[in-house]
């Protein structure tokens, strides 16, 4: 079966803050970084049960090259991405910020 994937306006907020923060290190690494998580979400689209169940019944694909993940969850054949987030955050501050979706 396929799945549906939806990024929520939260998570396209975390994806500009990254882009823009990457673009100002090196130009075209922001690119690169978003390339990166297109991958991600291609994989998370076609295996989206592969993860295991994280914090309120969320999962975590690391991206690759970058030390980031998206956090998303799934439900009735729809993947929604929920954040991406930096993976070196404070655990209680990924929390609160799940809680406030």
């Amino acid at each position: 079966m396929k799945y549906k994937l939806i990024v929520r306006p939260e998570a396209e907020d975390d994806l500009s803050e990254a882009f823009m923060w990457y673009e100002s290190k090196r130009e075209g690494l922001g690119y690169d970084f978003l390339l990166q998580v297109d991958a991600g979400f291609r994989f998370i689209e076609r295996n989206p049960l592969v993860f295991a169940e994280k914090y309120k019944d969320t999962r975590n694909h690391f991206i690759k090259r970058f030390p980031y993940k998206i956090v998303y969850c799934v439900k009735d054949f729809k993947v929604t991405v929920l954040a991406v987030i930096y993976g070196g955050r404070d655990p209680k501050w990924i929390k609160k910020k799940i809680n406030n979706i």
